[in-house]
């Protein structure tokens, strides 16, 4: 028998098996679609009650090396949040000093900023710094004679959504956690590992969860979005020796949601929903490369997976087993996948082969029957669920690239997978704990920032700058003339929507020497003024926002880094007559 007589012996022994799984996998596919469309047809909460109170919300946002991005997060988050009453609490390490940098000039510059050190060097892992946070909350409300509704968790690379406090505010009075969805920012087409966050996520938010929602499954926290009851933590808290979150788990949002549901907790995962013409869900990015997507999911697999299995074993009834089969499918689904596209891709190659010798296909569909065409149109339906959730999303330019992307998301699936087993035999093997590994944040430029962010008048409104009427009846610059609206409020204003800190500077404050620092033709060109070097970073003042392009024509003409802060036009003035 020749070799590829040997090669289809065993293909056609493989193929009963696979048929059997990937037709048993196919049809849980098909149900959790069909539960999903059932379930569209009763939404959870139609609007926002404007006459709900504002209870004081806490933002915990756990760090590690994010010295890069936190400062445009917070300030960026700041800007764009539509709702009076939080505080975000920034946790680091002593040993993180560049992070630790970033939150004091956070903490010095905004008022709902409170730095929470942890007592001990990182890293530790995330729920560990979550629970100090937690700590330095309680110490906060002492402090401030406030206490803290809702609790919220995120991460330094999230864009908030401008209403997500309002509806958590809203939803935590009724629910124990409450699940803003998570969608990945758009990226273009030829960027498959990204958008396989973009089709994946998208799925899960708008189908799965939903699916998992009617038929009252158990609700995993996705990490970020995530609002807690004040009351339900201090029960976790209970129930767990003051443990909120657990620190040995690689992935405590996911443990989170098995541990609330097991003390009774009441769980609502907020449906996807369009507020013109964007989502009302936490955006971010995923990882862009195949191997950092490897390494994140890894992580996810081996704590949602191996690690809550151990734990947790198959509880709940048949109810909630169903749903941890299917979060722990993927442990056999994923190199069952990569197994079925080598085959099919076989299976094409032996055809054409056939074909061009004018024989007979050696592979016929006789050995399984019908099934290879049952499931061969199961993945065809699963394919078009996938693309119609990414479509909704990301439009259906975009959606047309889902096949490929399926593909290439067996391929980091799988890997991670093998990845997750290897490291948590490995570990048992060797009785040490499994290690956190972190995620590389990154950050949008403030230019694809900009649609994110609050009308400009609608943050004065909101921050008692200006009533409602006021801000209808006239524009800024009339209101300025006017004398209603204060030139230090408009720059501050300005400045959280573009990113940027508000500050005066007095002329005595200038140095003759750093005015020097950049051409004078340069310094016209894009409105700006040097007045001081601070810890090697080059500070220039500026009345409006310089783009892009200025700052990177800016940053040719220095050594130093350079950091942009706002001043009022009188104050710009000012410092130009002094600079001359």
């Amino acid at each position: 028998m020749t070799a590829l007589g040997v090669l289809d012996g065993v293909v056609v022994a493989i193929l009963p098996p696979l048929a059997a799984y990937l037709l048993v996998s196919g049809l849980d596919d098909l149900f959790v679609t069909c539960v999903a469309l059932w379930g569209r047809r009763r939404p959870v909460a139609a609007s926002l009650d404007p006459a709900v109170e504002q209870r004081p919300v806490a933002i915990l946002l756990p760090l590690w090396h994010e010295a890069a991005v936190v400062e445009q997060m917070v300030e960026h988050n700041l800007a764009a949040i539509d709702y009076q009453t939080f505080v975000i609490f920034a946790g680091a390490y002593p040993n993180d000093t560049e992070t630790l940098a970033s939150l004091r000039r956070l903490e010095q510059r905004y008022a709902r900023v409170s730095v929470a050190l942890c007592p001990h060097d990182g890293p530790t892992s995330k729920a560990d710094c979550l629970n100090w946070i937690y700590q330095r909350l309680l110490l906060y409300e002492e402090e401030h004679g406030v206490r803290f509704g809702t609790i919220v968790t995120h991460d330094a690379e999230d864009l908030i959504h401008p209403r997500s406090l309002r509806w958590l505010n809203q939803l935590c009075r009724d629910y124990d956690m409450v699940q803003i969805p998570v969608l990945a920012l758009p990226t273009p087409w030829y960027e498959l590992t990204h958008g396989v966050y973009c089709d994946e996520f998208a799925q899960y938010q708008i189908q799965d969860a939903q699916a998992r929602q009617r038929l009252g499954g158990f609700m995993p926290s996705n990490g970020v979005g995530t609002g807690y009851r004040r009351e339900a933590l201090e029960k976790l808290a209970g129930a767990e020796a003051n443990c909120i979150f657990d620190p040995r788990s690689l992935t405590e949002d996911y443990e989170n949601g098995i541990r609330l549901h097991r003390l009774g907790c009441r769980q609502l995962f907020f449906p996807v929903r369009m507020e013109g013409d964007a989502p009302v869900a936490t955006r971010e990015y995923f990882p862009r490369t195949f191997d950092s997507a490897r390494r994140q999911r890894t992580r996810w697999v081996t704590g949602n997976a191996l690690q809550a299995w151990e734990r947790h074993g198959w509880f709940g009834g048949l109810r909630q087993v169903y749903w941890l089969w299917r979060d722990r499918k993927g442990l056999l689904g994923n190199p069952v996948s990569v197994l079925s596209n080598l085959l099919l891709v076989y299976g094409a190659a032996t055809w054409v082969w056939a074909e061009a010798a004018g024989g007979r296909w050696s592979l016929a569909g006789a050995q399984v029957g019908w099934a290879p065409w049952v499931t061969l149109w199961l993945q065809v339906v699963a394919l078009i669920a996938r693309g119609w959730c990414s479509a909704f999303v990301y439009g259906w330019r975009f959606a047309l690239g889902v096949p490929v992307r399926a593909v290439w998301a067996n391929a980091i699936n799988f890997l991670a997978a093998a990845g997750a087993v290897w490291r948590f035999v490995s570990a048992k093997i060797r009785h040490e704990p499994l290690r956190w590994v972190k995620t590389e944040h990154v950050y949008p430029s403030r230019v694809a920032l900009a649609d994110h962010k609050r009308p400009l008048t609608e943050w004065l409104v909101g921050e008692g700058c200006l009533t409602a009427e006021e801000a209808q009846g006239a524009s800024l610059e009339e209101l300025l003339e006017a004398g209603t609206l204060a030139e230090e409020d408009l720059c501050r204003a300005e400045g959280m929507r573009a990113g940027l800190a508000a500050v005066h500077v007095p002329a005595g404050r200038m140095h003759r020497g750093v005015v020097r620092a950049l051409p004078a033709a340069v310094m016209r060109k894009h409105g700006v003024v040097p007045y001081e070097v601070e810890g090697g970073v080059l500070l220039l003042a500026a009345s409006a926002a310089p783009s892009e392009a200025a700052l990177r024509e800016i940053r040719r003409h220095t050594r130093l880094a350079v950091r942009v802060s706002l001043v009022t036009g009188s104050n710009f003035e000012m410092l130009v007559r002094a600079a001359a």
